[in-house]
């Protein structure tokens, strides 16, 4: 009941901050859950689970307020899908200690990036949809591969190349249902094929799915509030910070100082 009660806790916050911005409710899950010695390929298929459900949730929301351009919707999901699919075979095909290493880099690198973005001004022409497809295809294999990354990659990449905050970030919250959907139907097949062996093995899996859920269905529809409540360059500063310090605290407990 306690670990139940702290992955409540970690969903409501992480979909707090994934409401607000369109991104992290993934890579701060996955973070937290890597922190207490779930295997990489449990903590993303824990992860997308719980997705499903709180997406769903984000994505009705950004619908009802017409936050969504459909042209990059339609441009966005296929190659999201086949990299998130990708993302997930890759990972399943290796040991979790050997994969370990790599995901906690790649956590570490969205933190800096996230604070990084924080302090730059963030420019508002017309994305150029030649830069949709590639972009849509490494955060969707990233996503699956470090157990979040769709909404920092993806997020970020669009509004680097010039996108609109609101329309953005709608977008995205509402293809995530379909990348989770398709990571886990990846994690599934796996399973189900002989192809992943260890999902399993922990008793981590069930618990940590349930409390992420629950958390993240009830934080949903306080993203609205939060984003009036606070500037995005705060949210953004808080995510940062939380995940690099997640992220080099794997690092010491890899090299064994901790």
């Amino acid at each position: 009941m306690e670990d139940f009660l702290l992955f409540a806790v970690v969903g409501f916050l992480a979909q707090l901050v994934d409401g607000a911005l369109g991104m992290a409710y993934g890579v701060i899950s996955s973070t937290v859950l890597l922190a207490f010695g779930v295997p990489p390929a449990q903590a993303s298929a824990s992860a997308h689970a719980a997705e499903l459900f709180t997406t769903a949730a984000s994505g009705s929301a950004h619908l009802y307020h017409r936050n969504i351009d459909w042209k990059l919707f339609r441009r966005l999901i296929p190659f999201g899908v086949g990299g998130g699919m990708l993302g997930a075979f890759v990972l399943t095909s290796f040991e979790g200690d050997q994969v370990k290493p790599f995901v906690t880099a790649y956590l570490a690198v969205v933190g800096s990036w996230l604070l990084l973005r924080s302090f730059r001004r963030i420019p508002t022409n017309p994305v150029k949809l030649r830069v949709v497809a590639p972009l849509g295809a490494i955060a969707g294999f990233l996503d699956a591969a470090g157990g979040g990354g769709w909404g920092p990659v993806a997020t970020t990449g669009l509004l680097g190349a010039g996108g609109q905050p609101r329309y953005v970030i709608g977008t995205v919250n509402a293809t995530e249902f379909l990348i989770a959907l398709s990571v886990s139907l990846s994690f599934l097949a796996t399973i189900v094929t002989g192809h992943w062996e260890q999902a399993g093995e922990s008793h981590h899996y069930f618990t940590s799915v349930g409390g992420l859920i629950i958390g993240g269905v009830f934080a949903a529809p306080l993203a609205g509030w939060v984003v009036k409540a606070l500037q995005e360059k705060t949210l953004l500063r808080l995510v940062g910070s939380l995940i690099t310090l997640l992220a080099g605290y794997q690092t010491l407990e890899l090299i064994g100082w901790l």
